[in-house]
């Protein structure tokens, strides 16, 4: 599925200047996270460019377009424009050029500035495009940030996720989302999550109702987004199963073809499920900076020699 964002969303994030714009840039969708610097245009090389890039002008394209020929630079900024890019953008504050205001408003195309460098305002933008335009998904769950970690909570209707999270919020942590989590592919190794704009901060409580946890517990017991560390799966107890008391193996969850540490918490009355997972954020922490308690347990045992401490 190809996702878009609105050229004015990104214009006012990154407080870029309009010089000229055929329409709303909120009317003018970007649907590639990829920049360009087209200094290969302006030298007179057309072949494999790509249209749906927005391209990026900076000092050394304006002062080689001031160095060539009145007739060459006229010809090469025209099929910048005529290449129909989505946007061009001048960085550092420059001018643009007459010819650039020129064609912008012939072919039709946004000619905006920016008061960075190029390689700050070509950062800024991946990043915002990366998060805007990244492969999704929508997951029934809760995300907490425990600790720092990005927990999401999964698990059947009524099994217990609003109000361990509610729970945790008492507890000084961070609600990202409840009921229906947003994942987003930023990159090839992380997801991150957040909340649907219309739902953020709500939960539901059986019993009690909808309750804005902004409000009631604060503007800092909320979050907007948080990088998925752990999946945590709450199931009601069985006791046929064999559940994981050493915590050896890890287990993955797969979300968007990126692996997630997860585990199965079993849920009976009388556990504390808010201690437990604060308990399975810290221990997914020390993991990832290499301590095993676990592994080390055996070799006090003896019964593993490579322990990595």
């Amino acid at each position: 599925m190809q996702f878009s964002f609105p050229l004015g969303k990104i214009a006012q994030q990154l407080n870029l200047e309009v010089a000229y714009t055929p329409k709303d840039l909120m009317e003018i969708p970007i649907c590639s996270a990829d920049v360009n610097r087209p200094g290969l245009i302006l030298a007179g090389y057309y072949q494999y460019f790509d249209p749906h890039r927005i391209q990026i002008c900076g000092q050394v394209d304006i002062n080689y377009l001031k160095e060539i020929d009145a007739e060459n630079r006229r010809k090469h900024i025209e099929m910048l424009f005529r290449l129909n890019p989505p946007a061009v953008i001048v960085s550092r504050n420059l001018e643009p050029m007459p010819e650039m205001l020129e064609f912008a408003k012939q072919y039709g195309i946004p000619l905006l500035r920016s008061s960075e460098s190029s390689s700050t305002l070509m950062s800024s933008l991946i990043g915002i495009l990366n998060v805007e335009l990244a492969p999704r998904v929508t997951r029934h769950g809760v995300l907490v940030e425990v600790y720092g970690e990005g927990i999401l909570i999964l698990g059947d209707s009524g099994v217990g996720k609003s109000e361990t999270a509610i729970e945790l919020v008492k507890r000084g942590h961070r609600l990202v989302a409840d009921d229906a989590v947003e994942l987003r592919r930023v990159s090839a190794r992380e997801i991150v999550g957040t909340a649907p704009e219309n739902i953020r901060h709500f939960i539901e409580l059986r019993g009690i109702g909808i309750v804005n946890v902004a409000r009631m517990f604060g503007i800092g017991a909320v979050k907007l987004s948080e990088k998925v560390e752990l999946v945590v799966e709450l199931e009601p107890w069985d006791k046929n199963k064999e559940y994981n008391r050493t915590g050896l193996e890890t287990s993955f969850y797969n979300i968007l073809g990126v692996n997630i540490p997860s585990t199965v918490i079993p849920v009976m009355p009388g556990r504390n499920l808010a201690v437990i997972i604060e308990t399975a954020a810290i221990n997914n922490r020390q993991k990832s900076m290499g301590y095993n308690a676990a592994k080390e347990l055996m070799a006090n045992l003896g019964l593993e020699e490579d322990v990595v401490r």
